[in-house]
């Protein structure tokens, strides 16, 4: 098979995505219009500059300029126009079905709302047929424990909007998980799933924290679950899903290169490994290069990209028999 033909069938094969975030997945187009929207950016001339803004030094840089890039997202209308490129996008790449984070959190000092902002979203996502979005309430850690459950009652009148689930991301290396145990206490029993970014920025102690105090359904990231050994082993006997991101991770430093990346390891060990791009547009990733490179740096077979693939539908929040509808049509498609 030639070279094209290959990358040909990443780009065809149907996708999932459970660990994306919608403000680290605007088309670069859509946010230049939103920079040239206020004004201008003198550090970003252009929208080449733009492209070159999103290189990092490090995982803290990379926070940084998330939060330079949120003061060119002001108004409802925003993330209307945002969400409806977004989704575009999503289509394009045939990923089917999404869970995709949303951070409130980071608009609500500049007058905007949690149920504005899923209402202004969601006008966006159903702009655009063929991809299936459910949205995930990103708590930011940097933010704190009291804003975040001071948001919540909000958060239950915007369900309607297809929100299903919280998480908490953000820098991990500064905020453990554990001081967020009542808020995970407290949207379970608003009958919200919980996942946590954890062992990206930290350690396998990260995610232990998660897993104990939060009772998290999934890990976002778990790079570092191997530093601990009886946390593999406890991972793989409970098959709690790990939303990897290969080449996110490399892109903030958090692994060298990607041919050091552990998924395949986790892999290997039966761990329920799930692949991501996170925040493609920030990163320059797509869902189809991370796939191409599970083949071609880390030894996966063509089969094993598809068993990640059904993973990711296996892991989702949706009902199970939806679950298997999906699957079923997954491998009917003439790309699979």
């Amino acid at each position: 098979m030639s070279t094209s033909s290959k990358n040909d069938w990443y780009e065809r094969v149907p996708k999932v995505e459970l660990h994306l975030h919608l403000e680290g997945a605007i088309p670069l187009e859509t946010l230049w219009a939103l920079v040239q929207k206020y004004g201008g950016e003198p550090s970003v001339p252009d929208i080449d500059a733009l492209k070159r803004r999103f290189t990092y030094r490090d995982f803290p840089h990379f926070i940084e300029t998330w939060i330079w890039k949120n003061q060119f997202l002001r108004e409802y209308e925003d993330f209307t126009f945002l969400s409806e490129a977004f989704a575009q996008d999503l289509a394009r790449q045939n990923i089917r079905y999404a869970e995709v984070f949303f951070s409130p959190l980071d608009y609500l000092d500049i007058g905007l709302t949690v149920q504005g902002l899923a209402e202004a979203i969601r006008t966006g996502l159903d702009r655009v047929p063929g991809t299936e979005i459910q949205l995930i309430c990103d708590f930011g850690r940097d933010w704190g424990v009291e804003k975040a459950i001071s948001a919540l009652p909000a958060l239950a009148e915007a369900r309607d909007q297809g929100i299903i689930g919280i998480g908490i991301g953000g820098s991990e290396q500064k905020y453990p998980p554990e001081p967020f145990q009542k808020v995970y206490e407290q949207a379970r029993k608003m009958g919200l799933h919980v996942t946590a970014h954890a062992g990206e920025a930290a350690g396998a102690e990260s995610i232990w924290g998660a897993l104990r105090a939060l009772q998290v359904e999934r890990i976002g990231h778990g790079t570092r679950a191997g530093e601990d050994d009886r946390l593999l082993e406890y991972l793989a006997e409970k098959q709690i899903a790990l939303e990897m991101c290969p080449l996110s991770n490399v892109r903030t430093g958090a692994v060298p290169t990607i041919d050091d990346h552990p998924v395949r390891r986790y892999f290997e060990r039966g761990l329920a490994v799930t692949v991501n791009s996170d925040d493609p547009k920030m990163f320059g990733n797509s869902l189809a290069e991370e796939y191409r490179l599970l083949e071609e740096r880390l030894g996966f077979s063509r089969d094993e990209v598809r068993s990640v693939i059904l993973q990711g539908i296996r892991s989702s929040w949706l009902p199970g028999e939806r679950k298997q509808q999906l699957i079923d049509s997954y491998r009917r498609d003439k790309d699979w």
